[in-house]
This record gives C-alpha cells, sequence and structure tokens, in this order.
C-alpha cells in the first residue's frame, strides 16, 4: 500500500489483550538527512537470513556455497522489482499523477506474489544457463521462502498496512493509521474498531509452512515436490487471508481479487505438478522393471546355452573318460600278457635251469660210478698181485 496519509509515528493498540498505545516509528534511524525504515530492515533480514541458511546447508544437498551466491545475486532484484512491477500494474491509478513515485519503494507497494514469480522466472533462467538441475536448485531453495516472507511481513506492520476488516477477536489492532485508511477507501467498516492484523495471520502462516518445507525436503525425493507443496500450502493460506484484507487488488471492474486468483492458480498448479512428478517415477519405475526382466530373460537364455554347452562337454568329457577307460582296458590287457609272456619265459628258463640241474647231477653221479669201479678195480688188483 502506498499512501500518503500513513504516519511516520503511531500508537498502536491491541485492546482485546489489553496492549495500549504502543509507540511505533516507522523510521529505525538516520544517516544523515537520510531515513531508513523498518520496512526496508525486514527485507534485508529477510534476505540475509535465508541466504545464509541455505549456504550452510547447501553441501547437504549436493549444492555448493557458490550456487547460492549465484543466485541471491539474481533473486534479490529480480524479487523487489517484480514485488513493484505487480504492485504498479494492478493499481496504476495511484501512479498515473506521478510516475516518479513508481520508483519510491520506502513507503510500501511491494506484492509478495509478484515477487516470487519474478524471483521463481529469474533462478530459472540462471538454473538453465549454468546448465543445473533446475529440479534440484528450486527444490533446495523453495524452502527459504516462506521464511522470508514470515519476517518481510513484519515490515507492513511497521507501515500499518496489509491489515483486514473490523473485528472483535482479542489480537484485534487499532492505530491512528488503521482507523485513516478505512475512513478514506472503506466506508462500511468502522474507524474506531480493531481490525484483523492479516500481516500477523500471514506471517505465522508463512512460518509454519516453512518447517512443513524443511520435513518435506528431507523426506520426499520425488522431483519438484517441495515447490508443489509451497505453491498449495501458501496458495490455500493467502486465498483465505486475502478475503479479509482491505487494501486487496482487484482485476479490473471485475471484483475479482488478483492475489486470490492467483493463489486459486498456484494450488491447482502445485497439484499438477505431484500428479506429473509421480506419473515420471511411475513410468521409470515400469521402464527399469521391464529393463530388468528382459535382463532376466537374457540371463536365463544365456544359463540354458551354458547348461548346453556343459551338457554337451560333459558328454564329450564322458566319451573322451570311456576311449580313456577303453584305452586304459587294452593298456591293462596289453600289460597282463606281457607279465604273462614274462612269467612264461621265467618258468622256461626254470626248466632249462632244472634240466641243466639234473644233468650235472647226472654227470657226476655217473662220475662217482666210473670212479667206484675203478677203485673196485684197482681193488682187484691189489688182490691179485698180493696172491
Amino acid at each position: 500500500m502506498n499512501l500518503p496519509l500513513l504516519l511516520t509515528t503511531t500508537d498502536v493498540s491491541f485492546p482485546g489483550i489489553g496492549l495500549n498505545n504502543i509507540p511505533l516509528n516507522r523510521v529505525a534511524f538516520t544517516i544523515g538527512s537520510f531515513p531508513v525504515y523498518w520496512y526496508g530492515i525486514c527485507i534485508i533480514l529477510a534476505f540475509g537470513l535465508c541466504i545464509g541458511l541455505a549456504m550452510w546447508q547447501a553441501s547437504k544437498f549436493g549444492l555448493k556455497a557458490d550456487d547460492v551466491i549465484d543466485v541471491s545475486i539474481v533473486v534479490i532484484p529480480s524479487a523487489i522489482v517484480g514485488a513493484r512491477l505487480y504492485y504498479v500494474a494492478s493499481a496504476w491509478d495511484e501512479f498515473a499523477a506521478d510516475p516518479i513515485s513508481v520508483f519510491n519503494i520506502r513507503n510500501g507497494g511491494l506484492a509478495v506474489l509478484g515477487g516470487v514469480l519474478f524471483s521463481i522466472l529469474a533462478v530459472y533462467i540462471l538454473t538453465k544457463f549454468k546448465k543445473k538441475s533446475v529440479a534440484a536448485i528450486f527444490d533446495f531453495l523453495i524452502v527459504y521462502i516462506p521464511l522470508g516472507q514470515a519476517i518481510g511481513r513484519w515490515g507492513n506492520f511497521f507501515n500499518q498496512e496489509a491489515f483486514g476488516t473490523n473485528t472483535t477477536l482479542p489480537w484485534g489492532m487499532i492505530s491512528a493509521d488503521t482507523s485513516a485508511y478505512i475512513s478514506a477507501y472503506c466506508p462500511g467498516l468502522n474507524p474506531d474498531l480493531p481490525v484483523h492484523p492479516t500481516f500477523l495471520y500471514e506471517s505465522l502462516a508463512t512460518l509454519l509452512i516453512f518447517f512443513i518445507l524443511l520435513f518435506v525436503r528431507k523426506r520426499i525425493k520425488l522431483p519438484l515436490v517441495p515447490v508443489a507443496m509451497y505453491f498449495i500450502l501458501y496458495g490455500a493460506a493467502r486465498f483465505f487471508i486475502e478475503g479479509l484484507r482491505t487494501d486487496s487488488l482487484y482485476i479490473g471492474n471485475t471484483g475479482l481479487r488478483t492475489s486470490q486468483v492467483l493463489s486459486a492458480v498456484l494450488v491447482v498448479v502445485g497439484f499438477g505438478i505431484i500428479a506429473l512428478s509421480r506419473y515420471q517415477a511411475d513410468r521409470k519405475a515400469l521402464a527399469a522393471n521391464a529393463g530388468g526382466s528382459e535382463n532376466t530373460g537374457d540371463t536365463t537364455s544365456e544359463f540354458d546355452d551354458a547348461t548346453t554347452e556343459s551338457s554337451d562337454s560333459e558328454s564329450s568329457d564322458s566319451e573322451s573318460s570311456d576311449s580313456e577307460s577303453s584305452d586304459s582296458e587294452s593298456s591293462d590287457s596289453e600289460s597282463s600278457d606281457s607279465e604273462s609272456s614274462d612269467s612264461e619265459n621265467r618258468n622256461t628258463d626254470l626248466d632249462s635251469e632244472n634240466r641243466n640241474t639234473d644233468l650235472d647231477s647226472e654227470n657226476r653221479n655217473t662220475d662217482l660210478d666210473s670212479e667206484n669201479r675203478n677203485t673196485d678195480l684197482d681193488s682187484d688188483s691189489d688182490l691179485d698181485d698180493k696172491a
């Protein structure tokens, strides 16, 4: 909201919980004559904390701190330019008389959804240029967007903007700025009653989304699911919160709130991304299973061929073994015949030796008989001589 009626200082009260007249100054400090607003400080803190956390966690997700720095260089200007262009395009009547005021963002006038969309486009272009994985970069970085939103929304508190309709809830908020705005632009509301602090609702909602996305990023490995969950959760939260706000931007004279329409589109796109991611994962699983079955069939065929070859080899080995056995038996038979022949030869030699022995014995007996006969003859001769 970019309104001249916003005050530099004001008192804020939450009468339902007993907090009254809290002094609030939109200017945090000055550098010379240059005022530094809390709105700008909240944005800087949001960017700084998100970039620091992303650099700290990058290595755990296969990224480098330099990757985060490169993204930050394009995201920061893209987010600011996108947020401003979205707002200016939706509320041109505020700038038509003074176009130069388009460049003055110290009074607010930044649309979060415009900043998010331009940031996503810038990161996509950078990722493609650097030939990085789009899913890996987006799934890692998307977690920090709601954290930045949770912090940045407090800039609306210091500017006393982005509030809702009248409420009787205990946390209803009222200030001179809320009363002045309702008196000027919301004739159907009571400027003297508290209003919904919708900036606080969105801050708490986006903080919760941040913790949910941390869990999703860690547990769910399907690509772009964290991005889809951000679209769904933030789209749903923003859709309902936007319905309470008094400063909504509208699509022409249609009565349709621009942010509500875009939030609904984000929810639909988010569910579409999840369905597509699941479909692609299932296709890959089926392809992998089909490939595994073909490999199993090839393996079975190879096994059958190997078995056939083994059987043939065993048959050949068996024939070879039989041949070897036959050769062995033939060799044994030849060996046996040879041994038999040797035995017969030895028997023949023994018989020959025995016959020779018998002949020698007979010869010796013959010699003995001859000697005996000679002895007898000699004895008879001696007797004759004596006679």
